[in-house]
């Protein structure tokens, strides 16, 4: 299954600027919150997350939230998922890129069997 999104990422600046680390809080792991200080690393996290619900064909809803998976960086700087919700049996793969004020990820699930 795939997902892909894309964020302006002066809407981003604009929310954070408005409510702080509040908004942060809202979508984001304090592991990301560790590594993502630029905005578009911030949009990039937005974006996947968007892009990981869309594959699972669901949005942000009861069924999924921001706070179900968390994105992370390898050793090498590539983004990468984990999963946080027990409940949720994927694999996942990530890429996110960010250029002329967007950021933009696409996500690949495959259910994992139980």
């Amino acid at each position: 299954m795939i997902g892909i999104d894309i964020v302006v990422i002066s809407r981003i600046e604009r929310m954070i600027e408005r409510f702080g680390t509040r908004a942060k809080d809202k979508f984001m792991t304090p592991n990301e919150q560790a590594w993502a200080v630029k905005s578009s690393s911030i949009a990039g996290i937005w974006a996947a997350k968007e892009a990981f619900s869309k594959a699972m064909g669901v949005g942000i809803s009861k069924d999924f939230s921001f706070m179900d998976i968390e994105i992370l960086k390898t050793s090498r700087g590539a983004p990468t998922i984990h999963i946080l919700n027990p409940n949720l049996h994927f694999d996942a793969d990530v890429s996110i890129t960010h250029d002329g004020g967007f950021a933009i990820a696409v996500v690949v699930i495959r259910r994992v069997d139980d």
